[in-house]
Formats: C-alpha cells, sequence, structure tokens
C-alpha cells in the first residue's frame, strides 16, 4: 500500500496484519481522492476526521494532499502503532492527531467541532457504517460544504438520508461501495 499523491506520494505504508483489518486498495483510493477532488476542488485548508482509522491511510492520502489538519481514531493497539509509524514515515505526524478509543466515545469530545471530509471504515456487517452515519449527522460533525464518505460492504446498504446528512453519490468497486454524504439538498454534483 502507497501513498498516492501530493507531498507524500509513492512512500509505502505499512498495514497491521489481523482478522478484522482489510485497509482500503489503492485502486479504490485512488478512485475515491479523484471523486472528492472534483467534488471539493483542493483538500488545501481541509479539517479530516477518520473514524476507525485503521492504517490511517484514508487520512494520510488527505494530508499528502494539502490538508491542514487530520484526526485519526481507533482502538485496535495494533493499528495505533501502525498509524503513529505511518504519520512518521510520510513526515505528517505535526498536523495530525492519534486519538485511542472508541470511536461512539470519541465523538462525545467533537460536540462543537466540525470538520471538512470525514471517512468512516468501519468494521463490516456490524451496523457500524449507518449508527456513524447517525452519529455524524445528529452531531453535526460535518461542516457546511463537507463530504462524509462511507465505505461499506456490497451487501450492506446505508439510508438516502440521516437527519441533516444526505446521500449525493454512491460508487462500487467490486464488493467495496463508497457512499458520499453533504449537508446538500440530496441532489447528485
Amino acid at each position: 500500500m502507497r501513498v498516492i499523491a501530493g507531498s507524500s506520494r509513492g512512500r509505502r505504508l505499512a498495514v497491521f496484519e489481523g482478522l478484522d483489518v482489510r485497509p482500503t486498495p489503492d485502486r479504490v483510493r485512488e478512485a475515491l481522492f479523484s471523486i472528492l477532488q472534483s467534488k471539493m476542488g483542493s483538500f488545501a485548508g481541509t479539517r479530516v476526521l477518520d473514524l476507525f482509522a485503521g492504517s490511517g491511510a484514508l487520512a494520510i492520502e488527505a494530508l499528502s494532499r494539502g490538508a491542514a489538519s487530520a484526526r485519526l481514531v481507533e482502538k485496535a493497539p495494533g493499528s495505533l502503532k501502525i498509524i503513529r509509524e505511518n504519520l512518521e514515515r510520510c513526515q505528517l505526524a505535526d498536523r495530525a492527531s492519534v486519538l485511542a478509543g472508541d470511536a461512539w466515545q470519541v465523538l462525545q469530545g467533537f460536540a462543537a467541532e466540525s470538520f471538512d471530509l470525514v471517512f468512516i471504515d468501519p468494521p463490516y456487517g456490524q451496523g457500524l457504517a449507518e449508527r456513524a452515519v447517525a452519529e455524524a449527522g445528529r452531531r453535526r460533525l460535518l461542516s457546511e460544504g463537507g463530504i462524509l464518505c462511507v465505505e461499506t460492504a456490497l451487501n450492506d446498504s446505508l439510508p438516502e438520508s440521516s437527519g441533516p446528512l444526505h446521500r449525493i453519490d454512491r460508487r462500487r468497486y467490486g464488493s467495496i461501495v463508497i457512499n458520499f454524504y453533504s449537508y446538500s439538498t440530496g441532489e447528485p454534483t
């Protein structure tokens, strides 16, 4: 696995080898960031939240492309070590904070904070993605004009809307589906 573009382009990322860990493949990350580039224009100044961060690859890719800051939330000790190693390897640790703990508990600390880009990539088939979308809408984690990206398995389903969030796009890559939400009218962009 490698960083695709930006200041850390080509750097190899370490991954935690475990049964519940499935990093987003390079080709899917490349497509995801191409879509985000077309929707956002630029990553410059973007505030990123990466829930269920795993290896940190999604937040690291955004930081490499110019995001101002990233918060990475993960509870698995092995993954936390890998995230910190990857941030150091890519020389991005100064713009990132790694938060160890359960996503739902960590989210309680974000009462007044919002993000321009939120990644949610929880373990598949446990209802965590749907719950995370609902929490993100309820807590207003997304800034006005921001985008929430949720990765699910093909057979997982997410709602078209959840509170103020509306799905604006959905893309399938084999058995992986990326859902895009925003505080929009729900019209595709």
